[in-house]
Formats: structure tokens, C-alpha cells, sequence
């Protein structure tokens, strides 16, 4: 496998706050916008701000299955919620931090220290987190299936 890869996205401005995101390579385009906390932002629409957050989020969960997998870690079932935290430093508006908060399912207790290493190893290894200059923090809760 190469060690360089390259990820083509384009934005079509179409009025207003307003444009269209896509890719040559996927099928599905999105609308971005500025946030309607900004002049003239737009509600209702991704903004940079929720693509950087989503990234980040993202990235955890497809980090998480390869590690859990690599481990021959079972799990019943993996959401994640995660906040970005905005705020205007001396050095302009920065996303500050990403609280990434995953809930995973297992069906064994015996597997719960395991899967916290598992969560934290994922944290550690996303190549988005490793990329951004945001403090980012997990905060799993591991439910046990009944």
C-alpha cells in the first residue's frame, strides 16, 4: 500500500453563504454554509465547523472497528456523539476542542477494561485527531447487554 494518498474536494460557490461540496470519486454532494452563529450564516445546513467536528467523530468510529477488529474484540453495538467547542482565542475563532463521547455495547463484563484500552488506543491513533490542533477528549460509557 502506498504511503501517500490524496483526497480531491471541490466547492461550488451558489449564492449568498451558500455552496455545494463533492468529490470526483463519491456519489453524494453537501450543501455547506456558514453557521447561522456568523453574519449571514445560514441554519439548517453543515458548516465547516460541523464537517471538522464530524470528521474527527468519524474518523474515531472507523479507527475503533479496526482496532476492535484487529484485537478480536466482539461488541454488540458503537454510536459516538461529539461537540466542538468554538471559541474566539487571540489568534481568531478556533474549534478549542472535541469532546467525543462513545457508547459501546458489549455482552461481556470480562471485555470492559479491554474495550475502555481499545477506545483509548482509538482516540490515539485517528489520523484526524493527530492532524488537528484541537484538544480532544473521550468520554466513553461502556453498557453491558442484557
Amino acid at each position: 500500500m502506498n504511503n501517500t494518498h490524496y483526497y480531491e474536494v471541490d466547492v461550488n460557490w451558489k449564492k449568498d453563504r451558500k455552496g455545494v461540496m463533492s468529490s470526483p470519486v463519491l456519489n453524494e454532494d453537501i450543501e455547506v454554509a456558514t453557521p447561522p452563529e456568523f453574519p449571514q450564516g445560514i441554519a439548517g445546513i453543515w458548516s465547516p465547523e460541523h464537517l471538522l467536528v464530524a470528521a474527527v467523530n468519524s474518523c474515531l468510529m472507523t479507527t475503533f472497528l479496526a482496532i476492535a477488529d484487529n484485537s478480536k474484540l466482539n461488541f454488540v453495538s458503537f454510536t459516538s456523539k461529539a461537540t466542538g467547542k468554538l471559541e474566539k482565542t487571540s489568534a481568531g475563532y478556533q474549534i478549542t476542542e472535541v469532546i467525543l463521547s462513545p457508547h459501546v455495547t458489549i455482552s461481556r463484563e470480562e471485555d470492559r477494561t479491554r474495550m475502555e484500552r481499545v477506545l483509548q488506543k482509538s482516540e490515539e491513533a485517528c489520523l484526524i485527531t493527530n492532524s488537528i490542533k484541537s484538544k480532544v477528549t473521550l468520554a466513553p460509557t461502556i453498557l453491558v447487554a442484557e
